[in-house]
This record gives C-alpha cells, structure tokens and sequence, in this order.
C-alpha cells in the first residue's frame, strides 16, 4: 500500500495545483474588473480629472475661474460633455500621464463649429445659428456673420485661456468694450 507523505511534498506539489491557480486568476480578473469598473465611474466626475497634476489648472479653471469654460459649468456643463473619451481613449491617458507621455499644454477637443452648435443650437435648450447672428448684430458689425465666412467657434472662443477676437486682428470695434473678463483685452 502506497502511503501518501505531505510533509515530503514540496510547496508547488502541495499548493499550487491546477484549481488553486484557476481560482486565483478568477479573483485578480473580478479584483481588476471592479478596479476599472470602479475608476471608469469615477473618471465621470469633473473632481477626478483634477487628480492629475497636468489637469487641475483646468479644473480649477473649470470650477471657479473667469473663463468660458466656468461659464459652462455654471450650467451644469461637465468636462466629458465635450471631451468624449472610449475606454481606450481613457486607458491611454492614464497610461500616457504615468509615463510622462504627454506635452503641455494638453490638446483639446476639436472645438470646432459642430460639436458646438450641438448644444447651442437645441430646441428649447441653446439658440439656432440664425439667433446667435442676430443677438450679436451690433450696429458697427457682426462677428457670427464676417466677411470672412463662416469659422470655428474656437477661432474666437475658448474654454481654458482668454477668447480673443478674431476681427480685432484688423477691426476696432466699440463693442469690445462690453466684453466680459473672460476676453484678452484689446
């Protein structure tokens, strides 16, 4: 009869068997999927982006400051509404800022006519590209309708530095004197 001897059994003969090791993968693949499940939901609010050094200025910006994008804020306007990010997308951030990836400052999104007017030109919610002209036809110009033609609304407005006027390259105009703090001063 052959007897079983455990003491004589080395570690891996006694512990490391084929269950033990499927069932330690099973619970890092839980542990990692509710690791990223949890930061993924996280990453919506606006307070997380602030935990990278690079991104705080702009969330602070975002929170308290003059700029354009408070202004959004202040109707409830968070960063991933314009910054659309895929998990990817997301994943290779994180990556890119824990390697130093990354210059300054940041790149932004497009900020071009279109993903603007997707707010700004809801029914019931923002104003249609005809009532934005209107509101800005100033007796001396109009900056949403030049002789230029139609431009990025980031051409003249930007969220996290001072919009500049784009018209005051070659025109003065009075009403750059109504503008608000958030304008570089002309």
């Amino acid at each position: 009869m052959e007897t079983s001897n455990k003491a004589g059994k080395s570690f891996r003969d006694k512990y490391l068997n084929k269950k033990v090791i499927l069932i330690a993968i099973g619970v890092a693949v839980l542990l990692g999927a509710g690791v990223a499940g949890g930061l993924l939901k996280a990453s919506e609010n606006p307070s997380f982006c602030a935990t990278c050094h690079i991104i705080k200025p702009y969330y602070e910006s975002w929170n308290t400051g003059i700029l354009l994008d408070h202004k959004h804020a202040q109707e409830d306007i968070e960063c991933l509404d314009c910054h659309h990010r895929t998990i990817p997308e997301k994943a290779m951030e994180g990556l890119n800022f824990i390697t130093g990836n990354y210059t300054l400052p940041l790149e932004g999104p497009p900020g071009d006519r279109a993903m603007c007017l997707d707010c700004h030109s809801q029914t019931g919610e923002g104003q249609s590209w005809d009532e934005i002209k209107a509101a800005t036809d100033f007796a001396d110009s109009n900056p949403h309708d030049s002789h230029n033609g139609e431009q990025d609304c980031n051409v003249c407005h930007s969220m996290h530095d001072y919009s500049e006027v784009y018209c005051a390259q070659c025109h003065l105009f009075k009403w750059y004197d109504d503008l608000d703090e958030s304008w570089g001063q002309y």
